[in-house]
């Protein structure tokens, strides 16, 4: 019989489970593996979602394993430790699609008004705990601020409300378990979708154009940044969201 030692986690960019697979032949080699652990945990974050396993098996090759045990059938082995934290790590960060999905699985909306929601939600959370809860720029176009990759994803909609994963009474958590397990496995994950919920617990049942007179208030990021250039792809940076959030925000 062989022993194998895994190290399991998901990938969203592969869209399966994946695993590292060790063969352990010798005591020694425990050191190794929890040597290999720890660096994951250092350069993915601590609440990174890893699990580990010890199966006996008939050989060496991975489809002994899953002969073995069918939980582990069709996941897909990772050949090295940096390819297995990479994978991790792509996962790890969200992008603006990844709110505007989670929005859709709550809230019937527009492009306008979802665009000013992602932003709110991008607003507090930043205010909140002075980081970033997605990678792209937020820009300063015409009718307030905006995240280009969820305006080019749904710009066709116009004013039409959105039908790509907006919820469905017949099915209210078809689209919002995935949407929302999606930020959860992000770094602070809880941290995030916690704070996503208070947004929208204050945003989320305003109308597109309250959203609007609310992105543009005078002294919102927003108006600081389009009065210093009528450019759509003039970004509005961190250091103005911080600053001037307070004057779109209400209480509630």
């Amino acid at each position: 019989m062989v022993t194998h030692f895994i190290f399991m986690s998901s990938s969203y960019s592969l869209g399966t489970r994946i695993a590292l697979d060790f063969i352990v032949e010798e005591a020694s080699i425990q050191e190794e593996l929890k040597k290999d652990l720890d660096r994951i945990i250092q350069e993915c974050g601590r609440d990174v979602s890893i699990s580990t396993h010890m199966i006996q098996a008939e050989r060496k090759d991975w489809k002994s394993v899953w002969e073995a045990d069918h939980f582990f059938k069709g996941v897909k082995v990772i050949e090295t430790l940096e390819e297995f934290i990479k994978l991790i790590q792509q996962d790890r960060e969200l992008e603006g699609i990844d709110i505007a999905k989670y929005i859709l699985s709550k809230f019937t909306c527009t492009q306008l008004k979802l665009q000013k929601l992602v932003y709110l939600c991008f607003a507090d959370y930043l205010c909140e705990t002075e980081k970033k809860l997605f990678t792209d720029k937020i820009y300063a176009f015409k009718y307030g601020p905006v995240v280009d990759t969820v305006y080019k994803r749904y710009k066709e909609y116009g004013y039409k409300p959105i039908e790509e994963e907006t919820i469905d009474i017949d099915s209210k958590n078809i689209f919002e378990m995935p949407a929302k397990s999606r930020i959860l496995f992000a770094k602070d994950g809880t941290e995030k979708i916690l704070s996503i919920e208070k947004t929208l617990k204050k945003y989320g049942e305003m109308t597109a154009s309250q959203l609007v007179d609310l992105t543009h208030k005078q002294d919102s990021p927003w108006n600081k940044t389009s009065k210093s250039d009528s450019s759509n792809y003039i970004p509005i940076d961190l250091e103005t969201i911080k600053k001037y959030h307070k004057f779109e925000i209400i209480l509630k």
